[in-house]
């Protein structure tokens, strides 16, 4: 038979935000906060499995019809928040049923923050931030007697992209002229290498896409990066000694300098909203380019999307 983990001994808080699949080690395992649900532990999931996680979400469209001809002009789709649930097995060991509900009753609890919910399948780890919807314990007379239930469970994924669990990080300087030609001169000449070219490749694996978080340090001016196919640019007209830091989190469209202040007033004309600097699936190639500052350094982190 195989060895069942208690899984619910030894933790101090089910709601903790734990790092995303940081428990699990099979297949079929869901990591909801701090707790693990699936084969291995008091919560099996049902036959039935997991719904709304491989699905496509909802969507609203912009299409418009038109007055004179037949169908619609496409217009853009934005993808509504995705609903992820299933049927949840409650098998506590003997004498376990008081702490296993209420480790049931601490995680699956009505919260305001997001937690990582993870699943891993076929050997790869997904993850969202959603919010428990919905929690349906029968109190039927198996509950009542041995603390066995099958209960249903909702999670509400504000944004319905599911993501890599590693996080994904590419870190340049400003570029740096190269050193030049060395006399005595010889052929093939070596006009040398530059220190830095300031260009990073930042790599969406995934079938969505994804918003980076990208800090510029100083000591710079006027720090700007371009995303070299579409030509989306971010620039902002500010000035950061030594050991500032300038933080553009392109998913919420905030512009942050040394963790407090707000900047996304420092944009300048030519720079794109926030939010629409995003990672497309594939290959990505961001230039840095800020004025006349060989010591500074800007650090792309992003989570490929999937759908």
């Amino acid at each position: 038979m195989a060895e069942t983990t208690t899984a619910y001994a030894g933790s101090d808080s089910f709601t903790a935000d734990l790092a995303p699949g940081s428990l699990i080690t099979q297949d079929g395992q869901i990591q909801w906060a701090g707790l693990l649900i699936g084969p291995g532990t008091p919560f099996a999931v049902d036959r039935t499995g997991l719904q709304g996680w491989e699905d496509l979400p909802e969507y609203d469209a912009s299409d418009a019809e038109r007055p004179t001809s037949h169908g619609a002009w496409p217009g853009s789709r934005y993808a509504k928040p995705r609903k992820v649930g299933g049927t949840v097995v409650l098998m506590p060991e003997y004498g376990a049923a008081t702490e296993a509900i209420r480790a049931l009753r601490q995680a699956l609890a009505l919260l305001d923050e997001e937690r990582w919910l993870t699943v891993r399948l076929h050997g790869e780890m997904l993850t969202v931030r959603a919010r428990i919807a919905q929690r349906v314990v029968p109190a039927d007379q198996g509950f009542a007697t041995q603390g066995s239930s099958r209960m249903s469970i909702q999670w509400l994924a504000a944004d319905p992209r599911r993501y890599a669990v590693d996080e994904q990080t590419a870190t340049t300087t400003a570029p740096q002229p190269e050193s030049g030609l060395t006399w005595d001169l010889t052929w093939p000449l070596d006009w040398g290498q530059a220190t830095s070219t300031g260009d990073v490749v930042a790599v969406n694996t995934g079938s969505a896409i994804a918003h980076p978080v990208i800090s510029f340090r100083g000591p710079c001016s006027m720090p700007t990066v371009t995303e070299r196919v579409s030509r989306r640019r971010l620039r902002y007209a500010i000035d950061l000694a030594t050991g500032d830091e300038l933080v553009v989190d392109t998913a919420n469209g905030t512009v942050t300098l040394n963790g407090t202040a707000s900047r996304r007033h420092t944009a300048m004309a030519d720079s794109s909203p926030e939010e629409l600097f995003v990672l497309e699936p594939g290959r990505a190639q961001l230039s840095f380019r800020p004025d006349d500052s060989p010591n500074a350094v800007m650090t792309v982190r992003w989570r490929s999307a999937e759908w």
